[in-house]
């Protein structure tokens, strides 16, 4: 092969970022490489390697973005003209002929970009790193393609961002892949993942994955997650999967009319309580009680009840949801099924006949923060109209004390927006309230992950979507959390479900919006 590939790296230090380029060198592909850097140009450095130089403030920034296009302008003729873009503060050692191996695949499966499995370095041990397929709907925006990709530069140069916001800070390389993934010639080989490992990264620690699922809402983030939401929606309009408000496909109630307006919920069949609170458990002996009891100080103005799900508890649970069974509000339901998961336990609480107007969510390890709740959400769906309410929560340790990030109360989510919104981040927050007649109507996926989500994606495309800001719940982090720290084949097999589900949704939105 020729020397084709243009490389922008990202500065990494002197001694690193130099070892990077002469490893890149050796391959005898490497054309040109530029270091992009937030300082001023090391003259010494970008003459000893043969290297030019790009002051930017970030890597993926449109700015970074900008600079990489008209530097390889000149090549966009040349259908064998690569960019390889490496962002990662430590090492990367090529495997036997990997970078030959990238750039073959590029061009043979003539993709606008890709990316490789790979291993990773960490306190001197190697670890697996494989990633996942890129979807049609893998719009999240911290998808991981690891640190190294690689674009054909007709494509890249092609690929045209359309939002009405310049000089994203954040946003401009997830701007970029995401105009990469429209481009309809290359049909749907357009962001390609290879499934072999092509090269070694060294990283300094490994954060577990129940660290890392906060990030994207935490509130040093704040103005990077609104330029992922503009960019996300430019995408959403350009390839017509776009909502508009109050324009949603499905029309429950006429919001024009005063009435529905303000209590949609009225002409629907009676039911034995205004809400019901479902616990779905299994083993959880150390955590139930607190659930439950903060589920019976609840003050409201209407009739509940709680529907505790144990599905087939073996550590003392079972035992320990009993000892509430004299409050007439507390119902143990044992499903007769075995192979239930946390979504099958919902969808037996939702179609219990005990079940209320409306139902909301606890998880058993997380406890109500005031004695509200219930009166805030129901209060929320009458002023809304909405069939799914969604609250805020404080994340804390065992012990109840608040750790980071806090509060996470979703506050990127707009009446306006919020049904587009979605797609760019993998929660829908909580706790999490519905109209039971709306939850009925739906097959509530029964997995033990991303139940939830996939029901928000739904609702939020076929009805309106409440909010209330203030904390509802006290969200325990600790060991026993089935995300606290799984491992990484666990944690593409989740991430690669949410991509499936925002997949399906956007297929199934833009054929409703074609009608």
């Amino acid at each position: 092969m020729n020397a084709t590939i243009d490389v922008f790296i990202v500065w990494s230090g002197a001694e690193v970022t130099g070892r990077n380029v002469a490893a890149l060198r050796e391959s005898g592909l490497v054309d040109t490489v530029t270091v992009m850097a937030d300082s001023e140009p090391d003259a010494g450095f970008a003459a000893g390697n043969a290297c030019r130089w790009v002051q930017v403030e970030s890597p993926h920034s449109s700015e970074a973005i900008e600079a990489i296009e008209d530097l390889v302008v000149c090549h966009q003729l040349h259908n064998d003209r690569c960019i390889l873009y490496v962002d990662t503060p430590g090492l990367v050692q090529w495997g036997y002929h990997g970078l030959h191996r990238m750039l073959q695949v590029l061009l043979m499966s003539r993709a606008g970009m890709v990316f490789a499995d790979h291993y990773r370095v960490i306190d001197g041990k190697k670890l697996n790193h494989p990633v996942i397929d890129y979807q049609f709907g893998s719009l999240r925006d911290d998808f991981d393609f690891g640190p190294v990709v690689m674009f054909q530069t007709p494509a890249f140069l092609r690929a045209v961002d359309f939002s009405p916001v310049q000089g994203y800070r954040y946003a401009g390389f997830y701007a970029k892949r995401l105009a990469i993934s429209r481009l309809q010639e290359m049909g749907n080989n357009v962001i390609v993942h290879i499934p072999e490992y092509l090269y070694t990264a060294w990283q300094d620690t490994l954060r577990t994955s129940g660290e890392r699922i906060y990030d994207y809402c935490r509130p040093e983030h704040r103005e990077a997650q609104l330029e992922m939401e503009d960019a996300c929606t430019t995408h959403l309009r350009c390839i017509d999967a776009y909502l508009h408000h109050d324009g949603l496909y499905i029309k429950k109630f006429d919001y024009s009319n005063p009435k529905d307006r303000f209590n949609p919920y009225r002409a629907e069949e009676p039911f034995p309580v205004e809400m019901t609170v479902v616990i779905p458990v299994l083993n959880r002996e150390r955590v139930i009680r607190d659930a439950i009891r903060s589920v019976l100080m609840q003050e409201a103005t209407f009739a509940y009840n709680l529907i505790v799900v144990d599905n087939h508890s073996t550590d003392g649970t079972s035992q320990a949801i009993d000892e509430f069974v004299g409050d007439s509000r507390v119902i143990h339901l044992i499903p007769e099924r075995t192979d239930l998961g946390i979504g099958g336990c919902w969808s037996l609480a939702a179609h219990d006949e005990r079940c209320g107007r409306f139902l909301i969510g606890l998880d058993s390890d997380d406890v109500y923060a005031t004695p509200l709740v219930l009166q805030s959400m129901v209060d929320k769906f009458y002023e809304t109209g909405a069939a799914m309410v969604c609250g805020a929560y404080r994340v804390t340790d065992f012990d109840l004390n608040v750790v980071p990030p806090g509060v996470v109360d979703h506050k990127e989510w707009t009446l306006e927006n919020g049904h587009n919104n979605l797609f760019h981040v993998n929660g829908v927050g909580g706790p999490r309230a519905f109209y039971t007649p709306v939850l009925r109507a739906i097959d509530i996926p029964d997995t033990c992950y991303g139940e939830d989500y996939a029901l928000g994606l739904m609702i939020s495309g076929a009805y309106r979507v409440g909010r209330v800001f203030e904390v509802m719940t006290l969200a325990r982090r600790w060991s026993d959390n089935t995300d606290a720290d799984i491992s990484i084949e666990q944690e593409n097999a989740n991430n690669y479900y949410k991509d499936s589900l925002r997949t399906w949704e956007l297929n199934y939105r833009m054929s409703i919006l074609k009608e």
